[in-house]
């Protein structure tokens, strides 16, 4: 499902069709190319643009271009004809012609309506929606034609599919590479993460589609809840970007937090089949079961300045950003995610009831966004600091367990930036 432009020229027309491409590498480089064998040759020889060589015209590559307008990839054709003298061995232009009148496909014959074509091209964004079929509990086909009937209209959109085998980040660096104006992430926490981490530092903004269990991140940015898919790619359209603190974790992207002791054992038993039976339910219900296993470990913890704070916890949540859901992260009954700082709360209980009761408070201090005090909870901010336990706790970092303490984690002030409500 990538966005495809054909490039053809009968003989007399290949220094011209060279040329054009020469001119407009930068717009034609964030498509995927293809032209018969002889024309893509010349044009990766002499531009240094990626063109997917088809048969040459004599042997009917033509019919292959033809091909693929049926199937739905191509944006325009790109065919300088000449018009006086053709030799019979020369791609028919009629063959092309016919089959873009009927599938509604731009096609340029001569250079005037091809610099028309690139130059409205030029004026369309190109977004890359990286897209996880197994994320959340909806029909992903059905979701996945919501989009694209609410984007294509609007957005030059390349489709790319997450397969087990192939990490997010990867694609998301694939689509940077391909000079992208914005990465769209569809699917959980754990999918976006991995695709904002791949962005930190590029500039190029991040849309989020969220499908997942939980969906904090988007939740964070102010994403409503209601209708999620429709609401988000309004957000998208909108092109109001936002620059947020990114963070690295033990050297792995962190957007959201990083949760050690409690948080990470209550993420280890929601299972992916809890999950798709209770939704976020499976957080709650793996969190009290959790309750009654929790003990205090030793905590050390080191900051920026050298200064070491020993403390015991039974929780440590390390957080980027974090909706009030998220409610080991609100010590300071809020997550602020711009201001260039981690916040660290640090829980202990030495019962359920003390567990609950903490929690609670925490909770309703992040509904009001308001300070709050408690005999078991300490909260601070810091821009890098380690961890370490005594004995080791596991780590989730983002919704996946990564392996456990020690950790360091560091604040990247703006490293992100995102497609965003405006506040």
């Amino acid at each position: 499902m990538t966005a495809t432009i054909a490039l053809i020229a009968h003989d007399a027309k290949k220094d011209d069709i060279v040329n054009f491409a020469r001119k407009h590498a930068p717009v034609l480089g964030r498509y995927r190319l293809i032209a018969t064998a002889n024309t893509g040759q010349r044009i990766t020889a002499e531009t240094g643009l990626v063109v997917e060589q088809l048969a040459p015209g004599m042997m009917r590559g033509d019919v292959q271009i033809a091909a693929e307008v049926v199937a739905g990839n191509m944006i325009a054709v790109i065919f300088l004809v000449e018009p006086f003298y053709v030799q019979p061995v020369e791609p028919n232009v009629q063959t092309i012609l016919q089959v873009c009148q009927v599938h509604n496909v731009a096609i340029a014959t001569n250079l005037s309506t091809a610099e028309a074509i690139v130059t409205s091209l030029a004026k369309t964004l190109v977004a890359h929606l990286i897209y996880n079929p197994v994320a959340g509990q909806g029909n992903a086909e059905q979701e996945l034609t919501l989009i694209r009937e609410l984007l294509e209209p609007h957005l030059n959109l390349h489709i790319h599919f997450t397969e087990p085998e192939i990490d997010p980040a990867t694609l998301a660096t694939q689509a940077i590479a391909a000079q992208a104006d914005m990465v769209i992430a569809s699917g959980g926490d754990g999918t976006v993460s991995a695709i904002a981490g791949a962005l930190i530092g590029s500039g190029i903004p991040l849309g989020i589609i969220p499908r997942g269990t939980a969906n904090a991140f988007a939740v964070s940015l102010g994403i409503p809840r209601l209708l999620p898919i429709r609401n988000a790619c309004q957000i998208i359209l909108a092109n109001n970007t936002r620059t947020v603190d990114a963070a690295k974790c033990n050297g792995l992207p962190m957007i959201l937090l990083a949760g050690v002791g409690y948080e990470a054992g209550t993420v280890e038993r929601a299972s992916r089949e809890l999950k798709d039976r209770w939704g976020a339910m499976a957080y709650l219900m793996a969190g009290w079961q959790l309750l009654d296993e929790s003990m205090l470990f030793d905590t050390q913890i080191e900051t920026e300045e050298g200064k070491i704070y020993d403390f015991q916890a039974t929780a440590i949540t390390i957080a980027n950003a974090a909706p009030p859901t998220s409610v080991l992260a609100q010590g300071a009954g809020q997550v602020i995610f711009d201001d260039g700082l981690l916040d660290v709360t640090i829980a202990t209980a030495d019962n359920k009831l003390e567990a609950v009761s903490a929690m609670l408070r925490m909770f309703g201090a992040a509904i009001t966004r308001t300070e709050f005090e408690h005999k078991n909870v300490i909260h601070g901010r810091a821009k890098w600091l380690k961890l370490t336990t005594n004995p080791p706790q596991k780590v989730v970092l983002d919704g996946e367990i990564i392996g456990t303490t020690p950790i360091e984690v560091e604040c990247i002030p703006d490293g992100l930036t995102v497609l965003a409500p405006k506040v």
